[in-house]
């Protein structure tokens, strides 16, 4: 097979050579005719000389690489990727006996930029954010289901920007169907998991070894979970003898499942819980002052674009200082972003100006980023997205 190609202006192939895997329009000299969203391309330098392979798409990002040998790009160079990230969940332990809900695919940190892969026991979610990805899901699906024979459904996502109608790039299972509810376990807690209408594949893994920290510092406190979702930081809580929890989200749906997820847990940790459908901003605006000991801080991507950096960085001012405000003094505040966007220094900088304005102290106990099952590729400092610190909130 004929494969399409893509030739760069001269000095522009610095940051292919350190393996980054993204081609800029601005960086292509010329490229084939007729090329199309989706296509595999070669990507070489303007000596002639071959970089890299990867998917083609009309857009600020022009290829997306996931070779940077020169292979027969075919099924078995696709099995060789999955087995791979197998692989690597394997080194780190997942699945275990306590945990059977873990990301297998990371996009640029499996080398496969433009597909996400969810797994929730023998339940799995592929996200494709490319239709370079989405031409290729049944060959994943397929794949799957030979190199982890125990899976018993596919659910397929798209979570493409601009798509081609003419692909037809619809949602649905594609292998199989659960027979009844998806129940996920991670660290020993049950999730009740809604792939169909949940938000990302149905929970936020990425978040796991922080939900494990905060279990470790909520005996005897009164918790709060903002954004809360699904509630997992406020099952960890209850798990690890939180003395009360308060689980707050603006969607019901998701409240609902919040309790679902509280009941699946069994004993008496229904007594100690409650979950509140509100805008998070409006229930601190009402919320008394020194009412929880430990806060979670969750919210949803404030700056999903460079574009909108600035006014992302205010949104997350103005909540971390409401919050620091009403916190009681000594209490603990585990507050996040997952802006790409906003950086690590951009994160700790709007925190600590967000502590002065609210005239508080506050230090920094530890630095937290998603789970060990979210690899990032070094050569891929985009790739890491979520952040988040764990302060003490003084006087």
């Amino acid at each position: 097979m004929t494969i399409a190609r893509i030739t760069l202006k001269r000095d522009k192939e610095k940051s292919i050579l350190r393996r980054h895997p993204w081609v800029f329009s601005g960086a292509i000299a010329r490229k084939d005719k007729d090329l199309h969203d989706g296509d595999i391309v070669e990507v070489f330098d303007a000596r002639n000389q071959f970089l890299a392979t990867g998917h083609y798409q009309p857009n600020t990002i022009a290829v997306r690489l996931f070779s940077f040998e020169q292979r027969d790009i075919n099924h078995d160079f696709w099995r060789e990727k999955l087995q791979n990230a197998i692989e690597f969940r394997k080194n780190i332990l997942l699945p275990n006996p306590q945990t059977n809900m873990y990301r297998l695919v990371n996009g640029e940190g499996d080398g496969l930029p433009g597909l996400i892969i969810d797994v929730y026991g023998n339940h799995l979610v592929m996200q494709v954010h490319s239709i370079g990805m989405f031409r290729l899901h049944k060959t994943f699906a397929e794949l799957l289901t030979e190199l982890l024979p125990d899976t018993q459904s596919i659910y397929l996502k798209t979570a493409m920007e601009e798509a081609d109608d003419q692909e037809g790039t619809n949602e649905g299972w594609i292998f199989g169907h659960p027979d009844g509810d998806v129940i996920g376990m991670e660290n020993g807690i049950l999730f009740k998991i809604d792939i169909e209408h949940g938000q990302k594949t149905g929970f936020f893994l990425d978040q796991r070894d922080s939900r494990a920290m905060v279990g470790e510092f909520a005996k005897g406190k009164r918790v709060l979970n903002m954004f809360s979702y699904s509630g997992g930081f406020s099952l960890y809580a209850l798990r690890n003898g939180a003395e009360h929890v308060d689980s707050v989200d603006i969607s019901q749906k998701a409240i609902d499942l919040v309790e679902e997820n509280v009941q699946l847990m069994g004993g008496d940790f229904a007594k100690r819980h409650n979950a509140i459908c509100e805008d998070v901003f409006a229930f601190l605006d009402r919320m008394p002052a020194d009412a929880y000991d430990l806060i979670v801080l969750d919210p949803p991507a404030f700056a999903k674009h460079h574009r909108v950096r600035e006014q992302g960085i205010k949104g997350y001012r103005n909540i971390n200082r409401k919050t620091m405000e009403k916190i009681r003094p000594g209490g603990l505040l585990f507050t996040f972003s997952c802006s790409q966007a906003i950086s690590r220094d951009d994160f700790q900088t709007l925190t600590f100006s967000a502590a002065a304005l609210a005239g508080r102290n506050a230090r920094v106990v530890r630095r937290l980023q998603h789970a060990a099952c979210h690899p990032v590729s070094i050569f891929h400092p985009e790739g890491d997205y979520l952040k988040g610190l764990m302060l003490e909130i003084g006087s």
